[in-house]
């Protein structure tokens, strides 16, 4: 099982792999958004914003979020670290539910670009 730090550091990583973007990808990446990130399993949640083409974690927080962010993720430790790491396609995780992504409309259709 992950732990809070190697989630942490998984989201890190991913900020780091969208600063890096071109194109398409980085102009989706540029959204200027309230993001939370449950870790089900660890029960914690990670709250920051999505700006500059970059994820800004600000809190850690004990249990799930406490305020709704206008980009909300939910899923286990290891399936954030395997999603960053490459092992796991986010498509086939979300379609089997292992990872729930929660957005407005608009924001979905930028972010499929990310996935």
């Amino acid at each position: 099982m992950a732990t809070t730090e190697e989630c942490r550091a998984a989201l890190d990583k991913l900020s780091d792999i969208m600063c890096r973007a071109e194109g398409d990808v980085r102009a989706a990446a540029a959204l200027d958004r309230s993001v939370s990130c449950h870790i089900t399993d660890l029960d914690v949640t990670f709250a920051g914003r999505m700006t500059g083409g970059r994820i800004d974690v600000r809190e850690t927080l004990e249990g799930p979020p406490r305020e709704k962010a206008e980009i909300r993720l939910a899923m286990t430790g290891d399936d954030l670290v395997a999603l960053v790491g490459g092992e796991l396609g986010f498509a086939r995780a979300w379609g089997s539910g292992r990872v729930r992504l929660e957005a407005g409309l608009r924001d979905l259709f930028r972010l499929r670009k990310l996935l």
